[in-house]
């Protein structure tokens, strides 16, 4: 039998679409308390959880909405680490912004959210849970900046797991094969102009 999340205290992270809107309904839906955080896109649905404004890019933006929900909930359980952007781009095509832009939204998020969420759970335990990706594994010539990042989050929770771990905090990563807006973003960068991917013989 699986593990009851009623009552758990979860935080997760861009959680506007996508998958940790996702996270969200369900989550709430199986009775855990919840507060999901968004940017600039408000969330699809504010039923289930408490929200609260956060660039995952920001250091003090991640600390000051890990401080709401822990006055909120008077603790944390869980974090479900979301957040991230999936952007293409073949090697050869990069400049310096486009790099920081895509290392800033997939990685350094993940190190900030981690932290934040660790130095709450550290005294009585949690599971940080991030996100991954196959093309983190794999490599990608469509999105090679967002595999890269994607790799530095699998390498960054290998190491969080082995130190945190004492402190009886568990980190994740999983890489999901679901359809998401980015899914959608790859498939229309790999559609040849004019055709239509639905119509194939």
């Amino acid at each position: 039998m699986s593990p009851s999340v009623e009552n758990r205290r979860v935080l997760v992270t861009g959680a506007a679409t996508g998958i940790g809107a996702a996270a969200v309904h369900v989550l709430s839906a199986a009775g855990a308390r919840v507060v999901g955080t968004f940017h600039n896109t408000e969330p699809e649905s504010r039923v289930g959880a408490s929200w609260v404004r956060c660039d995952v890019t920001d250091q003090q933006s991640v600390d000051e909405a890990v401080a709401e929900a822990v006055t909120e909930f008077g603790g944390l359980d869980v974090l479900i680490n979301a957040a991230g952007n999936w952007q293409p781009g073949m090697p050869g095509q990069f400049d310096a912004k486009d790099i920081r832009s895509v290392l800033d939204a997939n990685f350094t998020s993940t190190v900030f959210t981690n932290q934040a969420a660790y130095a709450s759970m550290k005294e009585s335990g949690g599971q940080i849970v991030n996100f991954g990706s196959a093309e983190g594994v794999t490599g990608s010539p469509f999105a090679a900046t967002y595999s890269a990042a994607k790799a530095a989050v699998h390498a960054w929770t290998r190491s969080a797991a082995r130190l945190w771990g004492a402190d009886g905090v568990t980190v994740n990563a999983i890489a999901p094969a679901v359809q998401t807006r980015g899914a959608d973003r790859l498939r229309d960068n790999l559609t040849p102009k004019g055709c239509n991917s639905s119509n194939s013989n």
